[in-house]
């Protein structure tokens, strides 16, 4: 990887001197999603969230697949321009990602980041790009609420009660297609919308963090501490100030988590206010029954495909960062009476004109 292409700077803070472009996104979103305030701006509803399959792995693997195909739709590209895929989700062996690309033919590069997946495999994506590497990439995730259950907590069947801290594991996917800029020029393709230009110019990988926290149902809780860390490393890698960016997504740290952020970055003098925003708290009303908010590898990447990247596209905001959360524990680890270890990766897009 050439250093003139992506400069590593203070710890694990990624500069792309030739920022690559997020050229388009496509979210595909199931029933319950849908009938939350972001409900219209989806590409795709889900109203049958078995979509015809015998079980809900499968059903969550035609939920990705769909959103690959759909951004290589809406970009005017095919699966045989697109040189990388950088995908992953929340089952064992991260089977769904793994199981589409045996149709989609793309090469595949597995991510497994829990809830944070969605930026992860976003950063990675635009590495690649950004340093020669591939001219094209995808990014993408899923995740399904019936499937996540059982297997980190209990069957829906056995009508396990619910508890306050407890977040809803969103039932979606979305894709992102990078490119780079240069490629971009020499092959017109169908812009996604008008208005500028969207590019990623910088990231930050996040560190582990584990503050001792063992309940796997208040996970906002545990991860809140990992997004404090990237969120500073990056203002710090950056040279950014707060006030720099109109939207700081968060994800997921629903309603426990975000207030404990919040007071993270309050002790060091960070005060984001409005610019601060959590996916988990976005993507279902108050009165859908979530508990504390949504999560899942879907969540922050729906809510960022369908309100900040068009908003960034209108030409209504200039500049966000992506902060997606991920808890990385296993039902194994948390039966071994294990902490939950947690962390965040941030992805910086800019509209330019």
């Amino acid at each position: 990887m050439s250093v003139t292409e992506v400069a590593l700077e203070g710890r694990g803070h990624l500069a792309f001197a030739n920022p690559p472009l997020l050229a388009a996104w496509a979210t595909v979103a199931g029933k319950k999603e849908t009938q939350g305030p972001l409900g219209r701006h989806f590409d795709r509803i889900v109203r049958d969230e078995t979509m015809g399959e015998k079980t809900f792995e499968r059903a969550e693997r035609k939920l990705f697949t769909s959103a690959v195909e759909l951004v290589l739709s809406l970009s005017g590209r095919h699966a045989s321009d697109v040189d990388l895929i950088f995908a992953g989700d929340l089952l064992d062996q991260i089977v769904t990602a793994n199981f589409a690309a045996r149709d989609i033919g793309i090469p595949l590069v597995g991510v497994y980041g829990a809830c944070s997946t969605s930026s992860e495999s976003l950063l990675l994506a635009a590495m690649s790009v950004a340093s020669g590497t591939a001219r094209r990439a995808i990014a993408a995730t899923a995740s399904h609420h019936m499937s996540a259950e059982r297997q980190y907590r209990y069957p829906i069947e056995l009508g396990v009660q619910r508890l306050p801290t407890s977040q809803w594991t969103a039932t979606g996917a979305a894709a992102f297609l990078v490119e780079d800029a240069r490629e971009a020029r020499s092959q017109k393709a169908p812009a996604q919308g008008d208005g500028p230009t969207l590019r990623i110019v910088s990231a930050t990988v996040g560190r582990v963090q584990d503050y001792g926290i063992k309940d796997p149902n208040n996970m906002g809780a545990a991860m809140a501490p990992a997004a404090a860390d990237t969120i500073l490393r990056h203002l710090q890698g950056s040279g950014h100030a707060v006030e720099d960016f109109d939207l700081i997504l968060t994800g997921d740290l629903g309603r426990v988590g975000h207030p404990l952020l919040e007071l993270l970055l309050a002790e060091e003098r960070i005060h984001p206010k409005e610019r601060l925003r959590d996916a988990g708290i976005l993507l279902y009303a108050p009165d859908q029954a979530v508990d504390a908010g949504g999560s899942g590898a879907a969540c922050s990447a729906l809510v960022c495909g369908a309100m900040a990247l068009p908003r960034l596209r209108r030409g209504e905001m200039r500049r966000m960062l992506l902060v997606a959360t991920g808890s990385l524990h296993s039902p194994r680890t948390y039966q071994q009476g294990e902490s939950i270890p947690t962390i965040a990766h941030a992805v910086e897009v800019e509209a330019v004109r």
